[in-house]
């Protein structure tokens, strides 16, 4: 389990980047709860393969972008709050937002609620 909100951060954005599916569940079993729950503006995924599939299908929406982790991450208590953006490998990223998550004692991923603050207008 993470040690540091760092960590739990990374993690975090290595499930959204992790393109092999079988690799994918394994770090969301290793990385959330059984009844985690994730929800933004635009989903609303709990437990474990919900969160998969919201993963596999945002991937599948914005090929060949990544996510990474655009500041510093905030965190105390059982819950930690970070920056990032989805964009190409190089160059500015068109989508940005933040999380919070908070975990359970074990230091698993209980709920991350996304907020969406920079997104390509609708063309």
């Amino acid at each position: 389990m993470p040690t540091t909100y760092d960590e739990l951060a990374e993690r975090y954005i290595a499930v959204w980047n992790e393109t092999d599916p079988t690799k994918r569940r394994r770090d969301i079993d290793d990385l959330w709860a059984p009844e985690g729950r994730y929800v933004d503006p635009l989903a609303v995924a709990e437990g474990r393969a919900a969160i998969d599939a919201t993963v596999a299908a945002v991937q599948s929406q914005f090929p060949g972008m990544t996510f990474r982790l655009a500041g510093p991450v905030d965190g105390h208590h059982n819950q930690a709050r970070f920056t990032w953006e989805l964009g190409p490998a190089e160059g500015s990223a068109p989508i940005a937002g933040f999380d919070v998550a908070t975990t359970g004692d074990d230091g698993q991923l209980t709920q991350v609620l996304g907020f969406l603050d920079r997104v390509p207008a609708a063309g």
